[in-house]
């Protein structure tokens, strides 16, 4: 690969003057190196820049997205309790509480006393699942009304502006 560079020495061509008497610069004007690019490489140029306005949102693809995204988060929920449940059984967690209130209450009446009676796994899953059924329906329902309220004031104060730019 070979680089060719010219010559940096320029002297600008005798400027006509407002009488028509020539102008010669005071001084030779120096260029700075020049090197010329290979042949068939690109040449180097900035960033591309766009400017975006997001004035509109559509309210049913709120709608949409938001329920798929509520259903995901509703699913993660429901497996995330039941592994905490499962890692809280696997531990002795029940045990060590059912023991402990037999020994603080003591007596005959506390003897058959388990703690999976009033928070068993399937209770706990059910809860769960209906909260997680609640949170879809409120989230979708409040992502979509999100979306009118931001629809009007865009109208108004002309939305929001995005500058997106390429990496150098």
């Amino acid at each position: 690969m070979t680089e060719r560079v010219e010559d940096t020495t320029a002297v600008r061509p005798p400027l006509e003057g407002p009488i028509g008497s020539p102008v010669t610069p005071a001084r030779p004007v120096q260029a700075g190196p020049t090197v010329n690019p290979p042949a068939g490489a690109p040449r180097p140029r900035a960033p591309r820049r766009a400017r975006l306005r997001l004035t509109r949102v559509d309210p049913w693809s709120v709608m949409k997205t938001s329920f798929l995204l509520s259903i995901a988060f509703a699913v993660v929920t429901v497996v995330s309790v039941a592994m905490v449940w499962q890692v809280l059984g696997a531990a002795g967690v029940w045990e060590s509480i059912n023991s402990t209130i037999q020994e603080s209450i003591g007596g005959e009446d506390v003897a058959g006393f388990r703690i999976e009676d009033y928070v068993g796994t399937s209770r706990v899953l059910g809860f769960t699942m209906l909260v997680a059924a609640i949170d879809v329906v409120l989230i979708t329902a409040a992502a979509t009304l999100i979306a009118f309220l931001y629809n009007m004031s865009a109208a108004l104060l002309g939305g929001i502006e995005i500058t997106l730019a390429e990496d150098a």
